[in-house]
């Protein structure tokens, strides 16, 4: 039996973390067998490359050292846990994927998005999530959410500017497949946002068995 591979992606603030760990449980409950994992991270490896990523005191890291680190990470998280999962027919939810690498290291830092998907392609192999959730948020509110939660990590100390380029290059990607990927609005509280995922999943279910 085919598994199924699901991906959220957002700025920070908007409640992916939350979100993805709600839709697991609430696919639990109905039967589903789900691993729940993020990236970076994921597998060990994926870990310490999550620490090195986010450390604040890690400021001097340069643009490209950085790629290369998101695409290391991804290649073993799929390669030790995705893969095995989806063969052995479970539901995979992912909090960031591929598209997480090209928003931010593509439209927020502004690296060549041919270069990126040269090696999206060396580090994935062209694999991507059958269905992302994309929740959508303007980045002051989403900066302000982490702030209140006293969530801080190297990215959210980008200036304003950065984080609004990086919610457009999302928005950029979902133009352009719209089938996989899809927007969903990131306000409100957070049973209202998950019925929103939970509509989005339930429809794309029904859609790919008819």
């Amino acid at each position: 039996m085919k598994g199924l591979f699901i991906s959220f992606e957002g700025i920070e603030g908007t409640g992916k973390t939350t979100q993805a760990r709600l839709l697991a449980e609430y696919l639990k409950a109905r039967g589903q067998d789900v691993l729940l994992t993020e990236e970076p991270g994921g597998t060990q490896i994926g870990k310490r490359i999550r620490e090195v990523l986010l450390n604040v005191e890690h400021r001097e890291m340069g643009s490209l050292t950085e790629l290369l680190l998101y695409n290391a990470s991804r290649a073993q998280h799929i390669h030790e846990l995705i893969l095995p999962a989806l063969k052995a027919g479970k539901v995979v939810i992912t909090d960031r994927f591929s598209d997480s690498t090209t928003a931010y290291q593509g439209y927020g830092r502004g690296i060549d998005l041919k270069l990126l998907k040269s090696l999206d392609n060396i580090a994935t192999g062209g694999f991507r999530p059958d269905l992302t959730c994309l929740l959508d948020l303007d980045a002051e509110t989403g900066l302000r959410r982490n702030r209140g939660a006293n969530k801080i990590d190297r990215l959210e100390l980008e200036e304003i500017d950065f984080h609004k380029r990086v919610k457009d290059g999302f928005l950029k990607l979902a133009e352009k497949e719209h089938g996989r990927i899809r927007v969903i609005d990131a306000s409100g509280n957070v049973n209202d946002i998950q019925n929103r995922i939970r509509e989005t999943v339930e429809g794309f279910l029904k859609s790919s068995i008819n």
